[in-house]
């Protein structure tokens, strides 16, 4: 039997200790589950050809999750809460992509994440779209589960 690689269309994000609406899994795109890792150069006396490279500490992305606008979100909520009253309560993220039976093959666990930026997309009469929102998340750090 082939192995093939995992789809990124079939996906589902859910928060950590957040009152569950319906519509509150579900996201069009999830960017930024990027981990970087800075480096420190050090020049050792007598070696003029190169300077060493020596690992500093993991750089984790910010979060982007978009999806179409819907009324009612305690994610949107949250944001509020935040972006309005300075109240900031980091929660915790479960990323998972999905097999064609709806089971996690693969997740990410996102630590302590808060609302950085959130955004709607321009309203135009002349197109027949729906409202898209963007939330931006700024973390601690994220780890892969292996399932």
């Amino acid at each position: 039997m082939p192995v093939y690689p995992l789809p990124a269309f079939h996906f589902l994000v859910s928060f950590d200790s957040l009152p569950s609406a319906p519509n509150d899994s579900r996201f069009q795109e999830v960017s930024g589950l990027e981990v970087e890792m800075e480096m420190e150069s050090f020049t050792e006396g007598g070696q003029n050809r190169f300077t060493w490279q020596l690992p500093k500490r993991a750089r984790y992305s910010d979060i982007t999750l978009k999806r179409g606008k819907f009324t009612g979100s305690a994610i949107v909520a949250w944001c509020k809460d935040a972006m309005e009253n300075f109240s900031f309560s980091p929660v915790n993220i479960t990323i998972s992509l999905l097999n064609e039976k709806h089971e996690p093959v693969q997740s990410w666990y996102v630590v302590n994440a808060i609302p950085k930026k959130w955004s709607i997309s321009s309203f135009n009469a002349e197109e027949n779209s729906i409202a898209i929102e963007s939330i931006t998340l700024s973390s601690q750090y994220f780890t892969m589960l292996t399932v």
